[in-house]
């Protein structure tokens, strides 16, 4: 058998069993490796080349090899998922670096970090005072969480004591021009619907790259043609400009009527519909 047919099918063979091991470490992101991660996947890829290309008298010494550095670490992630000490000792821990804004030295040299990684590390998460920093901990992976001090941190509904509505994952309804009947019957919807919305932009579907609805109803469109520019949906605005409206119709119709049971509807629906576009400003003015 010719060499270049010997090395093709070994590289096959070896290129299926590492797609097998990798696929039982599970699934994570560079991001997440650990420095025993890295060291592992780089002593895989040497073995899987060496017997790829036969520069390994002893195939089966390599296959041997090549086990137990793919199973190895593979029985000690299944470990570490049960066990807490394994898992600190194959992970490591987090450590503490910054300490209500003072910065802790003698951990700085336990992770061999210095002040300028440190600081590089702060300004990567647009933070350019150590004193901003409450706490921030260097994970197993090697990245650096911060939490900034109260004073610093950014502004949310929940600081100004604002009532925000809920959002649901948004619909893909059309993809590539197809309609999808599965995610518009999730949102409620029809093709009747969909057809109707489109021709309110002037749009036919098969010239719709990418159709996504949101919890409210709103359609948002991505059509092939990128020169097209598409108005900007008013579906929420429309919303709530009707029902302002038709609150303050109601409190006109209440000081012009002379009939003291039809001032009194008219007052009352007036004061319903302030209470209903209270409940729905936050979702509408978002």
């Amino acid at each position: 058998m010719p060499e270049w047919l010997m090395i093709l099918i070994r590289s096959v063979l070896l290129f299926g069993l590492t797609l097998v091991g990798a696929r039982l470490l599970g699934k994570r992101q560079s991001g997440q490796l650990t420095f025993f991660d890295v060291v592992t996947g780089i002593a895989i890829g040497v073995i899987v080349a060496l017997l790829s290309l036969n520069l390994m008298r002893n195939m089966l010494g390599g296959i041997i090899a090549l086990v137990v550095w793919a199973g190895f670490p593979i029985a000690l992630h299944y470990l570490s998922m049960k066990s807490k000490t394994v898992r600190d000792f194959v992970l490591g821990k987090e450590t503490i670096l910054i300490n209500h804004g003072k910065v802790l030295d003698d951990k700085l040299m336990e992770v061999r970090l210095t002040p300028e990684d440190l600081l590089s590390q702060l300004r990567r998460k647009n933070v350019f005072s150590f004193a901003d920093v409450e706490f921030a901990v260097m994970e197993p992976t090697g990245d650096i969480s911060v939490l900034l001090n109260k004073e610093k941190q950014p502004i949310t509904p929940k600081t100004l004591e604002l009532d925000v509505g809920r959002e649901s994952v948004p619909q893909t309804v059309i993809l590539d021009g197809v309609m999808m009947d599965e995610a518009l019957t999730a949102m409620g919807f029809n093709r009747g619907w969909l057809h109707t919305e489109l021709e309110k932009v002037g749009v036919a579907p098969e010239n719709v790259f990418i159709a996504q609805v949101d919890s409210t109803g709103q359609l948002y469109l991505d059509l092939f043609d990128d020169a097209i520019i598409l108005p900007k949906p008013k579906t929420k605005e429309l919303l709530y400009a009707t029902l302002k409206k038709s609150q303050a119709d109601c409190e006109l119709f209440a000081l012009s009527t002379q009939q003291p049971r039809a001032k009194q509807m008219y007052s009352d629906s007036s004061q319903i519909l302030n209470e209903v576009v209270q409940d729905l400003e936050p979702l509408l003015k978002r």
